[in-house]
């Protein structure tokens, strides 16, 4: 018994008829023409291939090295500490009374839990090295400079926000060390001018450490931060498409000879 469409397929979906004496392609041919016309529907629908094509083939500078990929490198940490992040969020529970036996059920009993916490742990260190890195490289190549200032002041802002991701998630675990270094945190932060008691009670969630605290701190790091960074890093990367990147600096411009005989 054959079952009857509503509705017939779409020419774009149809396999494409062989040509004279072209053999099967068999099983694995038909699924990549399959997955090939299904690509070609996406994109005719939405044109992403033209983002694609904006974002990616794109001149690069002479002189391109190691230094350059640090940013991607970055990014690239980011998205694993997002991955490991949102699967120990599937364990833990922020709770003051619950969250020091939800890390140790992760860490000891939970399916391959030591290891994803591991990466989430060590890769939060990898990306605030690397973000450091890249602002020194950014710095000392002159990349800030017109016409890349806005640029500049989005990477400010994201190594802010990758500070804060890191100060809020030392918390989580909820242990001894954690807990005490974290008052001590918030009570420098305290101390500074005019902002410094507002911000205080914002991190603690009232006038001191509370039950509270610990779902401030659980919201600010998986929530808040991770948004803001997301859409900063869009944002840069943007940027850096548009404007393209700077030159390493002992690198100088090659005189056209052509331009010379004119002037003379």
């Amino acid at each position: 018994m054959k079952l009857k469409l509503s509705a017939p397929i779409p020419a774009g979906l149809k396999p494409q008829p062989r040509r004279p004496g072209e053999k099967d392609p068999g099983a694995a041919g038909a699924a990549k023409e399959a997955g090939i016309s299904a690509v070609d529907w996406l994109d005719e629908r939405t044109s992403l291939s033209g983002a694609a094509r904006w974002m990616m083939f794109r001149k690069v500078p002479k002189g391109t090295n190691w230094f350059y990929t640090l940013g991607s490198a970055t990014m690239i940490a980011f998205l694993s500490q997002a991955v490991t992040g949102v699967f120990l969020a599937m364990y833990y529970r922020p709770s003051a009374a619950e969250a020091y036996e939800s890390v140790r059920y992760i860490t000891n009993e939970a399916f391959l839990g030591e290891f994803v916490r591991g990466m989430h742990k060590w890769g939060s260190t990898v990306m605030v090295i690397l973000v450091f890195l890249h602002m020194g490289r950014t710095y000392f190549f002159g990349a800030y400079k017109y016409p890349r200032e806005l640029n500049w002041v989005v990477g400010a802002v994201l190594l802010v926000l990758t500070m804060l991701m890191s100060f809020t998630g030392y918390l989580l675990p909820f242990d001894q060390k954690s807990y005490w270094a974290t008052i001590v945190g918030v009570n420098i932060n305290g101390t500074g001018p005019l902002v410094g008691p507002y911000l205080n009670d914002f991190l603690l969630a009232g006038p001191d450490f509370g039950a509270t605290t610990l779902s401030r701190f659980y919201a600010i790091h998986m929530m808040l931060v991770p948004g803001l960074i997301a859409a900063l890093i869009g944002a840069h990367l943007y940027l850096v498409a548009k404007l393209g990147t700077t030159a390493p600096p002992w690198l100088k411009a090659e005189k056209d000879p052509e331009l010379r005989k004119e002037s003379a």
